[in-house]
């Protein structure tokens, strides 16, 4: 299918999609969502940004029959953000219609989630411990769901939720449809992947293009500079819609929030230590455009979905050089242009050789004075000092010591080796 309107989906859906503004789907889109109202299991393997939130929204909500009073669905995302919005563009698709949705998240008075199961929703979407809790109490009749997503299924298993979406899991039908979308799948996820599905259709997208389209990588040398005084000039140097600067850890993330308030940002912060109610406040603040800079842990680069980033900071390089793509992902979406900036340090190296294999095509700048320059590649310094290192070497080789020698010849020697040299850094300039 071409474009959205060759799909045979009921009147309201059509309508929901074209008020959506969507006209051809995704490639990620057009391999599941066949697959998803055949009810073969499937696993997506996809980064963000590329569409996969729909490409089981749109199918699942067409699948759902309004004549049984029951559960049909079960959507889970590791995070309470992703659930939230997850269960935001569901309500989108099915405004004005009988098809009835919860959502089940974390952070949340228990009591008030049984409350929204007193009449039963044909769609639930939530986070895998609170759906465990309300299965396990009975609450929520798991029971007669065919069908389950795990969104981000490599996060979930990172944050331990795995065995919260195995217990729940194993009270569903055995005919279940199960659909997992991740933008990897570890070597560790693969014995829970065996257990629920049997021989799923893997679709992987070669998603490297979305990458590289419409993002400028910028790679900008902190040198002998304070890292925190370099930040303040690239800083001055743009002008973000919306920023997020990435630190590794939660304590540096305040630190370096700390640093920018106290030389006149007033910087939103993100990460891991926040309590449910801080985050869900943060969060309506970054919506409500109160920040123009957001110091943030990986959390945000794979667990919170942030709308509207024009560019991405790389204060620290991430740990894992995965969450590298994460980052710079959270802006160029939809279309819309973005700028990652990367801070490197020498002891960087290693590292932006690794990113660099990735496929990101870094330009070398700096800031001076509150404007961009290009500057040479880091390597070119390498390269010379290499080519140096070798015309010494040959010149040792080739003008040596004399069989016999004579008072002075020291001196000779060393004046024939520096002609040589020379000569031979003369020829290398041509």
């Amino acid at each position: 299918m071409s474009k959205f309107t060759d799909y045979q989906f009921k009147p309201f859906l059509r309508e929901a999609i074209q008020k959506l503004g969507f006209e051809e789907p995704t490639p990620i889109q057009k391999e599941m969502i066949p697959l998803i109202l055949k009810n073969t299991s499937a696993i997506g393997q996809a980064h963000t940004g590329t569409g996969k939130s729909h490409s089981f929204l749109i199918p699942l909500v067409e699948k759902i029959d309004t004549d049984k009073d029951e559960l049909q669905t079960v959507i889970t995302a590791p995070t309470r953000e992703l659930a939230t919005q997850l269960h935001t563009e569901l309500k989108k698709l099915i405004e004005d219609t009988d098809i009835k949705t919860a959502i089940l998240i974390g952070g949340t008075d228990k009591k008030r989630s049984a409350d929204r199961l007193r009449i039963t929703p044909h769609i639930i979407v939530g986070t895998p411990g609170r759906i465990r809790d309300m299965a396990e109490t009975g609450a929520l009749p798991i029971h007669t769901a065919t069908s389950l997503v795990i969104d981000e299924a490599d996060l979930a298993f990172d944050m331990g939720f795995i065995e919260d979406i195995d217990q729940f899991a194993s009270r569903m039908p055995e005919k279940l449809s199960m659909y997992v979308f991740s933008a990897t799948i570890p070597e560790k996820l693969k014995p829970f992947l065996a257990k629920y599905m049997n021989s799923p259709i893997h679709v992987q997208m070669d998603d490297k293009k979305p990458l590289t389209e419409n993002m400028h990588y910028s790679l900008v040398p902190v040198r002998s500079m304070d890292k925190k005084k370099k930040l303040l000039h690239v800083m001055d140097a743009i002008q973000p819609y919306l920023a997020i600067i990435f630190t590794n850890t939660k304590q540096n993330a305040d630190e370096l929030a700390d640093y920018l308030a106290s030389h006149g940002y007033k910087p939103g912060r993100i990460h891991g230590d926040l309590t449910p109610r801080e985050r869900t406040r943060m969060m309506k603040q970054v919506r409500d455009l109160e920040y123009q800079y957001i110091v943030a842990t990986d959390l945000a680069a794979r667990g919170i979905d942030i709308p509207g980033v024009s560019h991405v900071i790389n204060f620290e390089l991430p740990e894992d050089l995965e969450f590298f793509i994460h980052r710079v992902g959270r802006t160029a979406r939809a279309g819309l242009g973005g700028m990652a900036i990367t801070l490197y340090a020498p002891s960087d190296e290693d590292q932006i050789n690794r990113i660099e294999k990735l496929g990101i095509p870094f330009v070398h700048e700096d800031v001076k004075n509150g404007e961009w320059i290009e500057v040479k590649e880091r390597q070119a310094r390498k390269k010379r000092v290499r080519e140096i290192d070798e015309i010494d070497k040959k010149a040792v080789s080739i003008i040596r010591k004399p069989d016999k020698v004579k008072p002075g010849y020291k001196k000779k020697m060393a004046a024939e080796q520096e002609k040589f040299k020379k000569r031979q850094r003369r020829m290398k300039k041509k």
